[in-house]
């Protein structure tokens, strides 16, 4: 069984700065064959696409809402990926999930139904 848990989470202002952090674990599980992505959900919306990452760290995908704002990295020597949030906006305000998939390509996925795992979510509150 895989678990994720998301951290970093809490109030902050407009145009400030946020880190989240998803530890992964598991009996059998590899981090570095997981693609790993952040997701969001605020009330009344679907959940949607923010970011994700290559197992290997040489790929990530944006959704044009956050790309030169954020940024998606990875430990794969401490099972973490990180969701490094800058000049956040209060249209940011959501519960933000961490999600995985197996998969050993560069290929990049943006759909929730493509990944396996998910974490419990975070909430970030961004005040105006």
């Amino acid at each position: 069984q895989v678990q994720l848990v998301e951290s970093g989470g809490g109030l902050v202002q407009a145009g400030g700065s946020l880190r989240l952090s998803c530890l992964a674990s598991g009996r059998t599980f590899t981090f570095s064959t997981y693609h790993m992505a952040w997701f969001r959900q605020a009330p009344g919306k679907e959940r949607e696409f923010v970011a994700t990452i290559s197992w290997s760290g040489g790929s990530t995908y944006y959704d044009d809402s956050v790309k030169g704002r954020f940024a998606i990295s990875r430990d794969n020597a401490k099972n973490t990926a990180y969701l490094q949030m800058n000049g956040v906006k209060p249209e940011a305000t959501a519960v933000y999930y961490c999600a995985g998939r197996l998969s050993l390509s560069e290929r990049l996925q943006s759909r929730p139904a493509n990944y396996d795992y998910w974490g419990q979510g975070t909430q970030v509150t961004v005040s105006s």
